[in-house]
C-alpha cells in the first residue's frame, strides 16, 4: 500500500488493483453522533472486506493451471521429424510440455505392455503395433518409407546393391530382428537370395547409421530417411523398387492415457496437411491411398 499527500493535505490510499476500494468522507469537525456513526460504519465494512479476502481467496483469474504433460513414444526413425511437430504442437498448445521418447518400436511396446505412461504410439511397423492390441486405440498409417544401403562417405567399398552386402571382405551391421527395420532387412535379403552374416545386431536402427558413421561397419541397412537424417556422415546406395519394400509407420493414443484430448489434437497435428509437409520434407512417403 502507497500513502502520498492530496492536495488537501489528508493522506489517500492506494490499493491493489482488483481489490476492493472503500472510500468515506466525514465533516472536518470530527465531534457529533454523525461522526461516530461514520467512524463506526467505516469500521463495520472493513471487518467485512477482511472476512470476505480471507474467505474467498485470491481474485478469479489469479491462479496459473498447471502445465500438463504429453508424453510421445516413436521409433528412432522419426526422431527429427517428430521434434519438429512438437515444437509446432507446443506453440499451438503453450499450455502443454511434450516429451518424447525415441527408440526401437519394438522396445517401445514393450513398454507400454509394462504399464509405462505413454498418451501417443508411432511404430515403424504394424507387427509392433498388433501388439498393443487393445492397450491403443484404433491406429492410422501416416507415413511410409523406404529402405536403402548406409555406407561410408564416397562409398569407398564401391557397394553397388543388395548383392554385395554377401562379400566376405566387407563388415555389414543389421538391426536385430525384432527391430522393424531388421525384419524388413531380413525379408528384402531373402527376397534377393542373399546371405550377410552381420558382424553386430543393432538395438534401432540409429545404432546402425552409428556403426557405419563411426567406420565400425562398412554397410549396412536403414531408411532413407536416416541418411538424410545423417547429413553427410553417411552415404545411402539405393534399393531397386523391384527388392524393395514399403514400411508403413501407424499411429495410435494410448488408452490409458491421462491426457486423452492432448493425444488426439497431437494425432491429428501429424495426419494434418501441416504434418504431413513437414514428415515430406524429411524424406517420410504419404500414406497410401
Amino acid at each position: 500500500m502507497t500513502v502520498r499527500p492530496t492536495p488537501q493535505g489528508r493522506a489517500a490510499e492506494f490499493t491493489p488493483r482488483g481489490a476492493v476500494r472503500l472510500a468515506v468522507r466525514t465533516h472536518h469537525h470530527p465531534t457529533g453522533w454523525r461522526t461516530l456513526g461514520a467512524v463506526l460504519l467505516a469500521a463495520l465494512l472493513a471487518a467485512m472486506l477482511l472476512g470476505a479476502v480471507a474467505c474467498g481467496g485470491e481474485p478469479e483469474g489469479s491462479a496459473y493451471p498447471e502445465p500438463s504433460q504429453l508424453t510421445v513414444f516413436a521409433a528412432a526413425s522419426l526422431t527429427d521429424a517428430f521434434t519438429e511437430l512438437g515444437s509446432d504442437f507446443t506453440a499451438a498448445h503453450p499450455g502443454v510440455d511434450i516429451v518424447f521418447s525415441f527408440a526401437a518400436s519394438s522396445d517401445l511396446v514393450g513398454q507400454i505392455q509394462e504399464g509405462a505412461p505413454a498418451n501417443v504410439f508411432a511404430s515403424a511397423d504394424t507387427i509392433n503395433m498388433d501388439k498393443a492390441g487393445d492397450l491403443v486405440n484404433t491406429p492410422q498409417i501416416f507415413a511410409t518409407n523406404v529402405l536403402m544401403i548406409a555406407v561410408a562417405p564416397g562409398n569407398p567399398e564401391n557397394i553397388a546393391g543388395l548383392a554385395d552386402l554377401g562379400r566376405k571382405d566387407l563388415k555389414v551391421v543389421l538391426a536385430a530382428p525384432e527391430v522393424p527395420v531388421g525384419n524388413y532387412s531380413n525379408e528384402i535379403l531373402d527376397r534377393a537370395g542373399v546371405t550377410v552374416k552381420p558382424v553386430s545386431l543393432e538395438e534401432s536402427v540409429k545404432g546402425v547409421v552409428t556403426k557405419v558413421a563411426l567406420g565400425e561397419a562398412d554397410a549396412g541397412i536403414v531408411y532413407v530417411t536416416d541418411v538424410s537424417a545423417a547429413k553427410g556422415d553417411i552415404d545411402g546406395v539405393d534399393i531397386p523398387e523391384s527388392q524393395n519394400l514399403i514400411a508403413g509407420y501407424p499411429l495410435a493414443t494410448v488408452v490409458a492415457s491421462e491426457s486423452p484430448e492432448n493425444a488426439q489434437a497431437f494425432v491429428d497435428l501429424v495426419l494434418s496437411d501441416e504434418g504431413q509437409q513437414v514428415l515430406a520434407s524429411y524424406g517420410f512417403l504419404p500414406p497410401p491411398e
